[in-house]
């Protein structure tokens, strides 16, 4: 028993060391929650160990959960006792073949009792059955797992097959060499018939194809899925930081975990990392296994033969190799990094052998879309049914549905792609076969009409056309489809030809075969004016229009390789399908078509997730602020189908001791001037000056490192350029040192270490400068994700209430669409306007919770803006900082209480 372990309202949790009250609190509310099937929202505040509590309170229920099932499944055996499924000592989901729902069709009247007494003996007779096969399949799985991690010899018989495969593949190169030294005409013949894999194979039909992806000896790979919980976070990072406190755990030497990441993170093959992006490298890796598992028929012509070895499988997609490589994931806990290192020697791949460890895991960890996003869901062989989930960092799970389910493509997009779609058929148009054609017609159709809807022409330069009228219009995906004049096609059935046919990957491989420009080929019969296609489509190689303020240096840094245009219009395709009540379509009409888009807006992200409540036993929302929750609670649960009894709330407080924070709200400055950063108010020079005032009386008595938030980009350089005008930013720099958050992601880090290493030098030089004062911006690079621990944040001050802007048409919709299906009394604000007050306050509560990283730190907490002393916004701050808040009407007092604060914390008179 571990050292920390403890009893909780008779549950026994493992703990690696002593917890706090709160722990003990957080894990016996999520045992409750799993054992009933309930939906919890928990907010743990960081610091408080939020990470630990999770894994030990819900693994601690998994043990408990199988011990019961699997004594449950001995008393049914045990010939002395008459099995009953359903019966009181059953617990839920004793096993998969119990949830299913019982019989309850009534018999007919007048059965005779021995029919009765048939059927019932023979349900028994099926469920003993199908238990007995679930034991065998267990025992059959764990004697195998054992095996591994006592058979030494496994791993010789790894080293040795990856030996055999690289002297095959010597003696392949070698035999292609001596073929490559013979005659010159056979070799360009070779050459040219490398082309093969950029034409398109027969489309068969719309729905009769579900392409095999798996080899029939490769049906034993399907396994029954254990109870399991899927954990789910952000980012690799932050689940790569997960699986290291699992390790930790009392449970990391016995769970079977395993880590699911995109081919980006876990591909192995050179060749398909290289194309840079996800969606070629999925593209690709689907084709390789395409060629792979299609049964070639035999043929005597040479040329088809050598055109059949250019499609090579790829040597890591190894069914045995994978296999090794899935019971090796699942006998000991392992981030993504020794995953791939796993793959790499074992010579099998690591996208797809975590996968097959999927069933038989009991831990499973992954980011963000893979749970989320259906089809990709589908395609990892993730089964939601009766599982448990918990969603880690999940204050803005909401933006985060609705971004994965909207698509935007821009006006140069469109014209690229219909460029060179219209060349690739003219270039093997005789080449292929009707559905084909006629299905790229359609795509040329839609292309050309979009491009119309816009105000452009597809025949000409999209750089060169301008727009006198800019602005957005807002359509419902129905009035854009009849705007567009493409109502009378059928988007579901040209969706799944893009998703079939690949054609995408194809057109991207004929791009990067023959360049953008086919000068030597015909663009179009119909059309042969189409000189403006020969110049701009140069300059649309490196993609849509960058945005103002983007250097060229971070565009090449952030995208290694340009996508192809077809590949984000078939993202906004998939968009357009969904139903007409769920989404807005945006037309952006900006200087010229090339800068213009258009735009699929997901309104309503509840009918991606009910998918998850419905069929979860369980769904855990976790985060270090939560608050406000309401609209997890109305705009995500309630429309998902989750019952209100259903969904449970739990909130701690922080474990620092109270005299270790100071929030305060303050309500006027130094000279008296109320402080009510409204959009009218906040460009004025007396507001200016009075914040400025305000930070330098902060900067005298605050030691160390300062954090001040100010609520857009564009407010932050107008009081920046306001300040060093009038000398206020001058006598900053008297005691603090002045940062400022970079635009470029590329130079946060910099910024940071230039930051840190300041308060550093003045803690131990002494001196007039006591520290550093670091301007950033709310919802920006630094307000999430970084820690601001210890000397770097002694004090968070936020300057204004950062609502999000009024004017943008995609939040005037979505409000109207709030007022629209949620419920309303007479009194309530409105739907949309609390939509914009939460939203204000999840973002204030993020960037003040990057101060107080742990349980001995301490920090002062100021909000400038009398706004915050309004009761319905104070219940939106997080309880460990709500119940601890002081109100300041004037400054004198506010100051006194700051300088009292960090004299008593820092020990100086």
């Amino acid at each position: 028993m571990a050292s920390g372990s403890q009893e909780v309202g008779g549950i026994h949790f493992p703990f690696p060391f002593p917890p706090y009250s709160i722990q003990k609190d957080f894990m016996a509310e999520l045992y409750q929650v799993l054992e009933a099937g309930k939906i919890g929202i928990f907010e743990s505040p960081t610091g408080t160990g939020k990470s630990l509590s999770l894994i030990c309170g819900a693994l601690s229920w998994l043990r408990d959960f199988e011990q019961r099932k699997l004594q449950a499944e001995g008393r049914l055996l045990d010939p002395g006792s008459g099995p009953t499924c359903g019966g009181p000592a059953l617990p839920l989901s004793l096993s998969s073949s119990c949830q299913e729902p019982p019989d309850d069709t009534p018999r007919p009247a007048g059965e005779p009792d021995w029919v009765t007494d048939f059927v019932q003996k023979k349900e028994q007779r099926e469920l003993m059955e199908r238990l007995r096969e679930e034991q065998v399949k267990r025992r059959k799985r764990e004697e195998r797992l054992q095996r591994i991690c006592q058979d030494v010899r496994l791993k010789h018989a790894a080293k040795r097959l990856k030996q055999e495969e690289e002297e095959t593949e010597s003696l392949l190169r070698l035999s292609k060499e001596m073929l490559a030294g013979g005659a010159g005409p056979e070799q360009q013949e070779q050459i040219e018939g490398g082309e093969e894999e950029l034409v398109l194979a027969e489309y068969e039909s719309d729905e009769d194809r579900s392409a095999k992806r798996v080899d029939e000896d490769e049906d034993d790979l399907e396994e029954e899925h254990v109870t399991k919980i899927y954990y789910c976070s952000r980012t690799h990072s932050q689940l790569a930081q997960f699986v290291h406190e699992v390790k930790k755990s009392p449970f990391g030497k016995e769970i079977r975990l395993v880590a699911l990441g995109s081919r980006q993170n876990l591909c192995v093959n050179e060749d398909v990392k290289n194309l840079g992006s996800v969606q070629l490298m999925n593209d690709r890796c689907m084709e390789m296994q395409r060629s792979k598992h299609e049964k070639k028929r035999v043929r005597d012509d040479k040329s088809k033969k050598r055109r059949q070895e250019t499609q090579m499988s790829c040597p890591f997609h190894n069914h045995e190799q994978m296999q090794l490589l899935r019971d090796k994931i699942l006998v000991e806990v392992k981030d993504m990094e020794q995953l791939v290192s796993l793959g790499k020697e074992a010579r099998a791949c690591p996208y797809y052998g975590s996968r097959f460890a999927i069933p038989a895991a009991q831990l499973v960890v992954l980011p963000y879309p893979m749970l989320l996003h259906a089809a990709t869901r589908q395609a990892a062989g993730i089964r939601l049914q009766g599982q448990v989930v918990i969603i880690d960092e999940a204050h803005n799970l909401i933006d985060t549905i609705t971004n994965i389910h909207s698509a935007e493509v821009s006006g140069s997009q469109l014209c690229q792609a219909h460029s060179q779609l219209l060349q690739y058929m003219e270039r093997y148009g005789k080449r292929l076969k009707a559905k084909n054609l006629m299905y790229i017609k359609q795509i040329l159709y839609l292309l050309e009409k979009f491009v119309a809807v816009l105000g452009g022409n597809i025949k000409q330069n999209p750089s060169t056309q301008s727009f006198s009228k800019t602005g957005t219009e807002l359509k419902s995906i129905n009035d854009f489809l009849f705007q567009s004049q493409v109502d009378n096609i059928n988007l579901f059935k040209v969706q799944r030809y893009l998703e079939k046919s690949m054609i995408s990957r194809k057109l991207f491989g004929f791009t990067e075969r023959y360049g953008a420009v086919l000068p030597s080929f015909p663009v179009s019969r119909e059309n042969h004016n189409l000189d403006g296609f020969q110049h701009f489509l140069k300059s649309l190689q490196s993609g849509p229009t960058e945005a103002p303020g983007d250097s060229v240096e971070d565009a090449q840094s952030e995208t290694p390789r340009p996508q192809s245009p077809l590949m984000h219009i078939e993202a906004f395709l998939a968009a357009l399908t969904t139903a007409n009540q769920d989404g807005r379509v945006i037309l952006t009409h900006q200087g010229t078509l090339g800068q213009s888009s258009l735009k699929f807006l997901l309104l309503n992200p509840a009918v991606h997730f009910a998918q998850v409540v419905k069929n979860c036993r369980s769904v855990v929302i976790a985060g270090g602020t939560m608050q406000p929750v309401s609209d997890f609670r109305e705009q995500l649960l309630a429309c998902a189908g989750a019952e209100a009894e259903r969904v449970v709330e739990f909130s701690c407080g922080h474990v620092i001791p109270p005299e270790n924070i100071l929030p305060l709200i303050i309500c006027s400055g130094p000279s008296s001037q109320q402080l009510e950063f409204t959009y009218q108010k906040r460009d004025l020079p007396q507001m200016m000056d009075e914040t400025g005032r305000i930070l330098s009386n902060l900067c005298n008595v605050v030691p160390g490192g300062v954090v001040c938030f100010f609520p857009s980009y564009e407010y932050l350089r107008q009081i920046h350029a306001h300040w060093d005008k009038t000398g206020l930013l001058a006598r900053l720099s008297i005691k603090k040192k002045v940062f400022q958050e970079p635009k470029r992601a590329s130079q946060v880090e910099q910024v940071l270490m230039a930051y840190s290493k300041c308060i550093g030098c003045c803690s131990q030089a002494g001196g007039h400068l006591t520290g550093a004062l670091l301007f950033s911006v709310v919802g920006g690079k630094m307000s999430e994700g970084i820690n601001f621990s210890d000397e770097l944040g002694r004090c968070v001050v936020m300057v204004g209430m950062p609502y999000p802007n009024i004017k943008s048409p995609e939040l005037q919709e979505k409000m109207a669409y709030l007022n629209q299906i949620l419920p309303r009394t007479p009194g309530d604000i409105p739907p949309g306007k609390m939509l914009m007050e939460n939203l204000c306050m999840k973002a204030v509560n993020q960037s003040i919770g990057r101060a107080i990283r742990h349980q001995r730190d301490f920090a002062s907490i100021v909000l400038l803006d009398q706004r915050y002393a309004r009761p319905p916004v104070l219940a939106k701050l997080p309880t460990w900082i709500r119940d601890r808040v002081e109100v300041k009407a004037t400054f004198g007092p506010a100051f006194a209480a700051m300088r009292k604060f960090h004299r008593e914390k820092t020990g100086t008179s």
